[in-house]
């Protein structure tokens, strides 16, 4: 960016936006080259001078939640912030899912909407709603602003970021900064730098998928002018736009063009943590394999960039949807549960509450309380259930496989008569259904006993493994199990 006189802020730093509590305040921006600039805050004061090309940055002392404070920052001119919040930052990101304004989409409605909007004035929520742009480079800022919680702002802000961070000011009795950098339908790799993907030659397959999509962007972008000529001709005559089938815009699946432009200049912002949803445009045959590489890299490339450690990355695991036989979502669902595996993550399972005619279920409320509690006990340390049932292990007894789980402790209960959606395999991993029954007699919590007469001598286990499937196995907290495959590596199933 050139150099000015006058100093400058980048738009994360403004007035009514939300500081990262309990950490070093970083502040930074652009002046002339050698300038002096100095910034204070609640009577705290640190100075610094301009590198030869205008860059500067500041770290002013941690300081607990508190507020409104008034901010300045100033060389030759003097910049006023008002209204400045101590509190907890959380980005959130993904696809549409996590898009999805309180509003709702057209065809798709969050569930008790109105009231909810006429109920969203919280001033201790802020909103930071990012534009949708790629790039090809990182971009040092963006073109937005912070605003207040209210009924106007937060009908186009993201529901589910919405709804867990009403339940975080709530639970926290803290103020709470919410950025929202999403656009639907897109992929990973789009929101992954190019120093993560090519660090992996595992992922290289993303830039030969990308090479077949950039084949055809001449053509996909005259169908798009097309259709919006069409849109702009009913618009005049009066008449409601037609349908058209749903296209992916072009430079949105560009590896890491969404990182460029949607991520980067957050980098220097200080944060609590991620808030992710995303996974339905990984899920064609051609993809879905590789998200078991592609997610932990995105995960462990946004904390390397954001040199704040593991700070926890909190995901939404893919919702039951009737999906095409050339997609699998069971595979995505596998390896977003794989993922816990690395330090800091937590999952919000939604196969109970899922819409399997609509990819954008209504109930946006229990995926942020979900993701809240994942929060609070990976975030903030409480000591209290936050997950449903994750498979564990397997262990064969005799014709028969019990299924242990982590967080089942206090026991696990079936919604319905039977078990449903357990399948059972021997060495030859041909599944068939299976009859299943709790056992909660065991002192290392409950476990699930599996057996099928085709079945002699079972080795693998399978729970949930469809696009939309029928389960219904919670622990007593009233979480639900993560559908999962005891088998080593990932199969790539498609189909409803």
């Amino acid at each position: 960016m050139a150099a000015r006189a006058e100093v400058r802020l980048p738009k994360l730093l403004a007035s009514h936006m939300v500081l990262q509590r309990d950490q070093p305040i970083h502040l930074w921006g652009w002046a002339e080259p050698d300038e002096k600039v100095t910034a204070e805050l609640d009577h705290q004061t640190q100075s610094a001078v301009t590198d030869s090309v205008g860059h500067w940055q500041i770290f002013l002392p941690a300081m607990h939640a508190g507020g409104p404070f008034q901010m300045m920052v100033k060389g030759t001119n003097a910049i006023v912030l008002e209204d400045v919040l101590i509190g907890d930052v959380w980005f959130a990101s993904g696809q549409s899912n996590m898009e999805m304004p309180l509003k709702g989409f057209p065809g798709a409605v969050i569930q008790d909407s109105a009231e909810e909007i006429r109920n969203a004035g919280h001033k201790e929520l802020r909103l930071f709603r990012t534009p949708t742009r790629a790039s090809d480079f990182p971009l040092p800022d963006y073109d937005a602003q912070w605003t207040e919680c209210t009924p106007e702002t937060a009908a186009n802000f993201s529901a589910v970021a919405y709804f867990f961070g009403r339940q975080i000011a709530k639970d926290e009795h803290v103020a709470v900064g919410l950025i929202d950098s999403t656009w639907g339908g897109t992929p990973a790799e789009a929101w992954t730098s190019m120093e993560g993907l090519a660090a992996d030659s595992g992922l290289m397959p993303v830039f030969a998928e990308w090479a077949k999509m950039a084949n055809n962007t001449a053509e996909m972008k005259a169908i798009l002018k097309a259709e919006q000529r069409e849109d702009d001709e009913a618009a005049k005559a009066g008449k409601p736009k037609p349908h058209h089938d749903w296209h992916p815009a072009p430079e949105s699946w560009a590896p890491a063009g969404l990182y460029n432009g949607m991520v980067a200049a957050a980098l220097n912002y200080r944060i609590k943590g991620v808030i992710w949803y995303q996974g339905e445009s990984n899920s064609a045959l051609s993809r879905a394999n590789l998200y078991e590489r592609l997610f932990p890299a995105l995960i462990s490339d946004w904390r390397l960039h954001w040199h704040e450690g593991n700070f926890p990355f909190l995901f939404v695991q893919l919702a039951n949807f009737k999906s095409g036989p050339h997609e699998s979502y069971n595979t995505i669902r596998e390896a977003q549960r794989r993922t816990l595996a690395l330090a800091g993550t937590g999952m919000a399972v939604t196969i109970d509450i899922g819409n399997p005619d609509n990819v954008h279920p209504a109930d946006k409320q229990d995926v942020g309380a979900r993701l809240a509690l994942a929060a609070e006990a990976i975030a903030y340390g409480k000591k209290a259930e936050f997950s449903g049932p994750l498979f564990r292990e397997v262990s064969v007894e005799g014709n028969e496989a019990r299924v242990w789980f982590d967080h089942a402790a206090g026991g696990l209960k079936v919604h319905g008569d039977t078990l449903k959606g357990f399948e059972i395999a021997g060495a030859d991993r041909q599944f068939v259904p299976a009859a299943a029954w709790i056992d909660n007699g065991r002192p290392e919590g409950g476990n699930v006993v599996v057996s099928a007469e085709s079945v002699t001598m079972p080795k693998f286990v399978r729970y949930g493994w469809a696009n939309s499937p029928v389960v219904n196995l919670f622990n007593e907290e009233g979480l639900p199990a993560s559908p999962f495959t005891s088998e080593e590596r990932i199969p790539m199933v498609g189909g409803h």
